[in-house]
C-alpha cells in the first residue's frame, strides 16, 4: 500500500559520515525532487550514550534532524542485518528515545527497526513503541515505525511468517521487506506482497534482478522506493540513482495502467535501450516504461537456457497487473526467442526473417482480429535484418545500379561481403540475399560461415529475389583480396571492451578498392567510430556506423510497439 493519496514516495538513503556532508546531500536530494531522505547513522553513532562522546553525537544528530530539508527515516542498522552498527541495542534505542522525545521538526518522520530485533527483545520493543505511541497528553506523536526485514543472500525461508508478525504489530505503520532477487520472477512475489499486505508496504528486490521492483513500485502501490544520489552512494545492491529513477525511467508517470517493455539478455546492464525508448515514450505521450530484464543463460547447456527464457517470459507476460507487452531481445536469447513456445500468450506468429534466421530480436503481445476472431497474439520480429536492409539499400542506391522489379529495389549486380558468423552476420546475409545480391560470408572458422550460407540457401522464403541469389563462404584470410560493393562487419573486433578494441575488422589498407564505388558498414556501436570506420573515412570511403543501425532497429521496434513513428532525431541525439 502507498500513501493515502496513492503516491509512491522516493527516498534517498544517505550514509551519515559527517553532519555537514549529510545535510548537503539532503539538500541535493530535495533539489532532485526526492520526497524524503533516510539518514543511515549506523556508521556515525558509536553506541556510547554516556560521557562526552555520547553528548556530542546526540547534539550532532539533533542538528541533523532539525536542519534536514526533507522528512527523515532514521536508521541505525546493526552489522548482523547488513549495517555498520556493532554496539548494544540498548544504546541505539536510548538514542531513538532522545531524538523522538524532542518533538516538532527534530523528530524523525519514521524509525526503521529490524523486525528480528523488535520481536526478540521485549525491552527494545517497549522502548521503540514509546517512541512512536506516546499518549497524546504527553505529546503528539510525529514518528511512525517501519518494521524491516533484509536478506542479502536470497528469499528468506521464513518470509511469510515474518510478514504476518510485522502486520500484526499494532505499533507498525509500514512493513518493509528487501531480499536479493535471484531471478526476474522474484519481483512478482514482491508485487504480490504489496498487494496483499493491509499496511503500507515497501517490497524491494536487491541486485540486478530486482530493479523492476524498484521502478514499478507505483504500479503496484508500494509505499516508497529508494534511489541513491550517485552510484557510489547506493546503500543496497542494484539501487538506481535518483536521476535514473525520475529521469530515464519517468517514475512519476508510472501508474497501474502503464505498459511494461524491456530488453531481455544476459547481461543487459550496458544496453542503451532504456535511455532511448523511455525518452521516446515521453516524447509521444505513450504510457509505457522500458526496463533492463536480465535472464540468465548457461552457455554450456542451450536447453537449460531455452527453458529459463520460456519460463521467465511466460511468468512475466501472464502476470495479472504487470502488463509486459513488448520486449527487445539481445545476446544470447535471440535464438531462444525465435524457438520459444510461451504458454498462455495466445497464438504465436513470427515474421519471415525470424523463420529464416531462427533468431528474433523483438516481441509484442497484442490482441488482433484474425479471420474474424479476436485473438491474443505473441508476435516475433527481427528488426536487425530490417534495419540492415534499409541502411544497405540506401547506401547502395546512392551509388546507382539497382533494378526495380514489381516496385521493389533489387541488388542483382552488387557483391556484398559479410564478416563474422554470429546472429548479426546471419541477419546481414539474409537481408542482402533477399535483395538478390551476391553474398560471401567471411569468417575465421570457415565451417561456421559455410553453415550460415547453407542454412540460408535452404530457408523457405516467400520473398524471393528476381533470380536465385548467390551466397557462399570463404576463409577470413581471403577478405583482403575481395572486390565487393559493400562490406559489413558483424564481429566484435573494434568494440570498446571487446576482445580486440584497436583491431581492424576489415584489412582496408591491404585492399585495392574504388572509394567512389565501395561502402563500409560496421554493426559495432561502441564506439561510434571504430578503427575500421576511421580507416575507411580517412581513405574517402562511404561508411555506415553501428549507431545508425542500432537507432534504426530501435525505431522499428518502437513503431511496432506503439503504432507511432519514432520521434525524428531523438534517438540519434541520445546516442551521440
Amino acid at each position: 500500500m502507498a500513501e493515502p493519496d496513492g503516491k509512491t514516495l522516493v527516498c534517498v538513503p544517505i550514509a551519515v559520515e559527517t553532519i555537514d556532508r549529510a545535510l548537503d546531500d539532503a539538500r541535493l536530494a530535495e533539489a532532485k525532487s526526492a520526497d524524503l531522505v533516510e539518514f543511515r547513522i549506523d556508521g556515525f553513532f558509536s553506541g556510547g550514550d554516556d560521557g562526552t562522546e555520547g553528548v556530542y553525537e546526540l547534539a550532532q544528530l539533533r542538528r541533523l534532524l532539525d536542519e534536514s530539508p526533507l522528512p527523515v527515516i532514521l536508521t541505525c542498522r546493526p552489522v548482523w542485518e547488513g549495517g555498520e552498527y556493532d554496539g548494544e541495542d540498548a544504546a541505539r534505542v536510548a538514542l531513538f528515545e532522545k531524538l523522538c522525545a524532542d518533538g516538532g521538526n527534530r523528530a524523525p518522520a519514521y524509525l526503521d527497526v529490524e523486525l528480528a530485533a523488535y520481536t526478540r527483545s521485549a525491552n527494545l520493543r517497549q522502548k521503540v513503541n514509546l517512541c512512536v505511541t506516546h499518549p497524546k497528553q504527553v505529546r503528539d506523536v510525529t514518528t511512525r515505525l517501519i518494521l524491516s526485514m533484509h536478506d542479502f543472500e536470497g528469499r528468506p525461508a521464513d518470509l511469510d511468517r515474518n510478514l504476518l508478525r510485522a502486520i500484526d504489530e499494532p505499533a507498525c505503520a509500514v512493513v518493509k521487506v528487501a531480499y536479493r532477487a535471484r531471478s526476474l520472477r522474484d519481483n512478482l512475489e514482491l508485487f504480490e506482497i504489496i498487494a496483499r499486505t493491509p499496511k503500507p508496504t515497501i517490497a524491494l528486490g536487491m541486485g540486478e534482478f530486482g530493479l523492476m521492483s524498484r521502478v514499478l513500485a507505483p504500479k503496484f502501490g508500494g509505499f516508497l522506493t529508494f534511489a541513491s544520489l550517485r552510484e557510489s552512494s547506493a546503500t543496497a545492491p542494484g539501487q538506481p540513482t535518483v536521476d535514473e529513477l525520475l529521469g530515464m525511467y519517468r517514475f512519476r508517470s508510472i501508474g497501474r495502467q502503464t505498459r511494461v517493455y524491456g530488453v531481455i539478455g544476459w547481461p543487459v546492464g550496458h544496453s542503451r535501450g532504456p535511455l532511448i525508448h523511455n525518452a521516446g515514450f515521453a516524447e509521444v505521450g505513450w504510457d509505457g516504461v522500458y526496463l533492463p530484464l536480465p535472464v540468465a543463460a548457461d552457455g554450456s547447456d542451450p536447453d537449460v537456457s531455452q527453458l529459463s527464457f520460456e519460463a521467465t517470459l511466460g511468468s512475466l507476460m501472464n502476470h495479472e497487473g504487470l502488463d509486459l507487452v513488448g520486449a527487445s531481445i539481445t545476446i544470447p536469447h535471440k535464438r531462444h526467442a525465435a524457438a520459444a513456445q510461451v504458454a498462455g500468450t495466445g497464438r504465436q506468429i513470427a515474421d519471415e526473417a525470424v523463420s529464416c534466421l531462427g533468431a528474433a530480436n523483438t516481441m509484442l503481445r497484442t490482441d488482433a482480429d484474425v479471420e474474424g476472431v479476436n485473438q491474443s497474439i505473441l508476435w516475433r520480429s527481427n528488426t536487425d535484418a530490417a534495419a540492415i536492409d534499409e541502411l544497405m539499400l540506401r547506401a547502395l542506391l546512392d551509388l546507382g545500379g539497382s533494378r526495380i522489379i514489381d516496385g521493389e529495389h533489387h541488388l542483382n549486380d552488387r557483391a556484398i561481403a559479410v564478416v563474422g558468423a554470429g546472429g548479426a552476420a546471419r541477419a546481414a546475409a539474409y537481408a542482402a540475399m533477399v535483395r538478390g545480391a551476391e553474398v560471401t560470408i567471411y569468417n575465421r572458422t570457415f565451417e561456421r560461415a559455410d553453415e550460415i550460407a547453407s542454412d540460408l540457401m535452404a530457408a523457405p522464403m516467400t520473398v524471393l529475389a528476381p533470380r536465385p541469389a548467390m551466397i557462399g563462404a570463404a576463409p577470413l584470410e581471403r577478405l583482403g583480396l575481395s572486390l565487393c560493393d559493400l562490406y559489413i562487419n558483424c564481429t566484435p573486433v573494434g568494440m570498446e571492451g571487446g576482445p580486440d578494441p584497436e583491431g581492424l575488422s576489415i584489412p582496408i589498407p591491404e585492399m585495392t578498392l574504388d572509394p567512389a564505388r565501395t561502402v563500409f558498414f560496421d554493426t559495432v556501436y561502441t564506439p561510434a567510430e571504430t578503427p575500421m570506420l576511421r580507416e575507411a573515412r580517412a581513405r574517402g570511403f562511404r561508411t555506415i556506423d553501428g549507431v545508425e543501425m542500432f537507432v534504426r532497429q530501435a525505431a522499428l521496434q518502437f513503431e511496432l510497439w506503439t503504432g507511432e513513428p519514432a520521434p525524428a532525431g531523438l534517438f540519434e541525439r541520445l546516442m551521440a
